[in-house]
Order: structure tokens, then sequence, then C-alpha cells
């Protein structure tokens, strides 16, 4: 298959990912689609974040292949693959002693030769791109609400026109108004820009309201992957216990 070919942004097959004789992830197979969002839900610690992290070459692999826009990822390929993708670390992970621009210009600064008014240029439009002004530019991020800050680090990870963006709980921390929001935004800025977006949440909310397809990950393995509508069926002892427990009443249609 050509680079960049075929239907899949990200292709994991038979990974094997662990910390000494602790096995995290255990033989695992997904395909990601292009131009979906896929939110992944599992349990804490079950090694929703080391999957992401193992998929962008931030933890090492013993087993298993890894292909993003049909080129591989591993060793000397994940830095040639890394211009293909931004991430939005959980909390945002904004560098403080930079400002909100500077934050946004990193990638710039460490991947292109650019002037720095050309620089200031991307800045702008990518504060414009997840709603907010140019003027915050100039702040800190400690003096960012928690929202704010999550749209900065939005537009850092957007800073180099990625075709994939991953999404460490976005929504972590926001209140509901806040998270409805930053959901809002992420599918409008799936469908003008025709984004892959891969969200690792366990937001019960922005499962049913923005992902196309949600997989669940448990012993290591995904173990259900579908629209919500058929995880909702699914007959696996946590996914049940996952989207039919009290906290997930608000998928359930209310009686009248």
């Amino acid at each position: 298959m050509q680079e960049g070919a075929g239907p899949f942004a990200i292709r994991v097959h038979d990974l094997v990912v662990g910390f000494r004789r602790h096995v995290v992830i255990d033989h695992l197979d997904l395909d990601v689609r292009r131009g979906e969002i896929l939110g992944l839900v599992g349990a804490s610690g079950g090694g929703k974040s080391v999957l992401m992290r193992t998929i962008i070459g931030l933890i090492p692999r013993q087993a298993g292949e890894i292909e993003v826009m049909g080129a591989p990822i591993g060793g000397n390929h994940t830095r040639s693959a890394a211009g293909r993708w931004g991430i939005l670390f959980q909390q945002g992970a904004l560098f403080s002693s930079l400002t909100v621009r500077q934050n946004i210009q990193f990638p710039l600064r460490e991947n292109l030769a650019l002037s720095d008014a050309l620089m200031d240029e991307i800045a702008t439009a990518k504060l414009e791109m997840v709603g907010l002004k140019p003027e915050d530019g100039d702040k800190f991020p400690s003096e960012l609400s928690g929202g704010m800050t999550k749209r900065v680090a939005l537009a850092r990870a957007l800073a180099l026109d990625p075709a994939i963006v991953f999404l460490d709980e976005p929504t972590s921390g926001l209140d509901p108004i806040a998270a409805g929001d930053f959901d809002a935004l992420i599918k409008t800025l799936q469908k003008t820009l025709g984004l892959t977006v891969f969200m690792v949440t366990h937001d019960l909310a922005s499962l049913n309201t923005v992902c196309d397809r949600v997989a669940a990950l448990a012993d290591g393995k995904i173990v259900a992957i579908g629209p919500m509508r058929e995880l909702l069926q699914s007959e696996h002892p946590w996914v049940r216990a996952y989207f039919h427990g009290k906290r997930s009443q608000m998928l359930q249609p209310k009686a009248s």
C-alpha cells in the first residue's frame, strides 16, 4: 500500500505494551477511519493513555505494528510521521513561561523555518480558529481559565495543520457548559478541516454527542467498537457496567 493510501488513518495490529512484567496492552487490534471522531473509553489505569502514547511513539512497544496515514511508526519513522498529527495532552500541558502566542508557535519553531511575522499571523489564525481573540495571544497560561487553556492547547495542536488530532481527556476539569462548547468546537473543526480525531475520554456526554464510533478498552484489548447505539447493546461485562451504570442515565431515553 502506498504511503497515505487507504481508508484508515491509523492501523494497530497485534500490539503489546507492558512495563516490566505487567502487560497493559495485550495483542490489541484497532483501525481508525479517516475523517472520523473515534472515542476511546476504558477503566482508570486500564491503558487508554498508554495506547495513545504508544501510537505516537512516546512509549515503546514490545510487539505489533502501527501505521499512521499508511506509513509505519517506530524508530526513525516516528519523527518523520509526527508532522501528520497534533496532540492535546490532559490539562493542556502549556509552557508556563511562554505566552499563549509563543505556545502556539512552539511547533512551528521546532519544525519549520518561518519569519516571526508569518508565525505571528499563523498563531493569530489558530487562536481565531478555536474561538479566541488575537489579544489573548499576549496572555500567559496562569491568566487563562480552564476552558481557554484547552482551546489554546488545541490551537497549538493545530499549528502544523495536521491530518490527525489526538485528544487526551479534552473536557476533563471543565464545567458542563464549557465541556459542551468544547465538544461543539471539536465537531466543527473536524467537519471543516476534514480531521481524524482520536479522543481518549471518560465523558459520557462527549461520547454520545461527538463521536462517530466508540472503542472500549478492557483487559488490554478492544472488546467492543462501533456507534454508541451498538455499544449500548454490547454484552461484554465491563461495557455493560460502564454504559448502563448509574452515571450513564443521560444516555438512556426518559420515560414519558
